[in-house]
């Protein structure tokens, strides 16, 4: 993102999905519509916003660890220490990110997600996981894609219908990415607590936010042709690789890291 780049207004009429997850995680960079929303999901929305981070740390300082040193996350939403490229640099200080997000308020905060240490570089990029060619254009700038990238899209793929096709922009994504790469996901599930799931899509769509949930063979379709990781597809607290096991915690969060042959 280059200085001077004009910021599209917010608009605080109407609640946004960053913004009622940064309130499910207690942050303060939202507004009472968004709040509004928050109050009324059931509490297993809070627990799986919590979830949704620890598995992003997680999996970020797992994929340093591997060597990965370049990353592209979709979806950012609104800073939270610590941040992906914050994790990622404290083990590799010359890794490489860019962030990419179309919320207006998330690009308001991009000077803080744009502080790198000197050794790596970080990047934001305003657009539309919808158009998933300009984010891989526009990304080109910074990493190198002839070498493993982790591309991450969390907390995102829920608030994407299945009129947008948002299995073949997975697959545009990764396709992009060469062999060695990995590609971290999580989906809100549909099967694992039905009744309280349809519960916080109801009070989504009383805000005017879609959301998607999908059964665990429904998500597995975003993983079609691609090595999924140990251990497997699992709900967000299942998944730790080189830390000790997390406590049993119910979840109707559904995540998986898989590797691109």
């Amino acid at each position: 993102m280059t200085a001077g780049t004009s910021q599209p207004p917010i608009d605080t009429s109407r609640p946004q999905s960053a913004r009622v997850y940064d309130a499910l995680l207690g942050g303060k960079d939202n507004y009472p519509v968004d709040q509004a929303v928050a109050e009324q999901l059931p509490i297993e929305a809070k627990i799986g916003a919590h979830q949704n981070r620890a598995f992003m740390n997680r999996a970020t300082a797992w994929l340093a660890g591997e060597g990965v040193d370049q990353f592209l996350d979709i979806g950012t939403g609104i800073p939270t220490a610590p941040n992906l490229h914050q994790i990622a640099q404290e083990i590799n200080p010359a890794s490489r990110v860019v962030y990419c997000d179309n919320d207006p308020i998330v690009l308001r905060h991009a000077e803080a997600l744009l502080i790198s240490r000197p050794e790596g570089a970080t990047d934001y990029v305003p657009a539309d996981v919808r158009e998933p060619g300009t984010i891989i254009e526009a990304a080109h700038k910074v990493l190198d894609f002839r070498r493993p990238v982790a591309l991450s899209m969390l907390g995102l793929l829920h608030f994407l219908p299945d009129d947008v096709d948002p299995v073949g922009i997975v697959r545009t994504l990764t396709d992009a990415l060469s062999p060695g790469s990995y590609v971290v996901l999580s989906q809100g599930a549909s099967d694992v607590n039905p009744e309280r799931g349809q519960q916080g899509a109801d009070e989504y769509d009383k805000g005017g936010i879609r959301l998607a949930l999908r059964t665990r063979a429904e998500f597995a379709l975003f993983l079609d042709g691609l090595a999924v990781t140990e251990p497997g597809l699992v709900t967000a607290p299942e998944w730790f690789r080189d830390t000790p096991a997390p406590e049993p915690e119910h979840s109707g969060l559904y995540v998986a890291v898989a590797r691109v042959p």
